[in-house]
């Protein structure tokens, strides 16, 4: 008899425990977030100003009612962030957000509302925003992108990367407002490209070719321009004094 009493008391404690839990967490969810309630990881390049700024948060607001994913996305990519995480927190409260940025690897401009926006680009060819990206080894930054576009993006991410495992070194990338493609090599000088995107890989190649072909021979150092619209007829502009 006293043992089932013993039982029934723990039950009864669990119960209350269980019940008191459930109220407090409940309450906590819709307790409203205020900015002091926000911590930012994983980078001090941003401030809870530019968080709030580059979503749709309203401040204060429940936090049952903060979209989490809806979030994530939007700070992803008005950021440029490589990744990011919006956590709800009870213990300790409020909203804890992760966040990974994106390493640049060449300067950038691009014309955004009529206005030019400096920048950075990463090896994925996403534009980074000049106030919002990691310094460190910037001075290590060898090519310049001018003319950065969304839709450009995967072919300048495949024109940075070639030139790591290969020998050509791209100082300046152009787009310009029409969608036509410069480049400027190293050695080779001026190289046209223009409007077709898909064959951006043949053109590469058909670049360290030419000059694997022209180096060490004296005209590699009269080369002015060279025309490659068409890989498959290559012409080559020699500078004449």
């Amino acid at each position: 008899m006293k043992e089932k009493q013993t039982i029934e008391k723990r039950k009864f404690f669990l119960l209350i425990t269980f019940l008191f839990l459930t109220t407090y967490v409940t309450s906590q969810t819709f307790k409203k977030v205020y900015y002091q309630d926000i911590s930012i990881l994983g980078s001090n390049l941003f401030t809870i100003e530019d968080i709030v700024a580059k979503t749709s948060l309203n401040f204060p607001t429940p936090l049952i009612f903060v979209k989490t994913t809806y979030t994530e996305k939007e700070l992803k990519k008005n950021l440029s962030l490589e990744n990011v995480s919006v956590l709800r927190q009870i213990f300790p409260f409020g909203l804890k957000i992760l966040i990974k940025t994106r390493k640049p690897i060449a300067y950038g401009e691009r014309i955004l509302k009529g206005r030019k926006i400096t920048g950075f680009v990463d090896d994925d060819g996403y534009f980074i925003n000049e106030k919002f990206s990691d310094q460190e080894n910037l001075k290590k930054l060898s090519s310049k992108v001018f003319g950065w576009k969304e839709n450009f993006r995967e072919t300048l991410s495949i024109i940075l990367n070639y030139q790591k495992d290969n020998d050509v070194e791209f100082i300046t990338i152009n787009l310009s407002q029409n969608g036509f493609l410069t480049l400027e090599e190293k050695n080779l000088k001026t190289i046209l490209l223009g409007f077709n995107q898909k064959i951006i890989e043949t053109q590469l190649q058909k670049i360290n070719d030419l000059k694997n072909q022209l180096k060490g021979k004296l005209i590699l150092e009269k080369v002015d321009a060279i025309d490659l619209i068409d890989p498959n007829n290559p012409r080559i502009k020699v500078f004449k004094p």
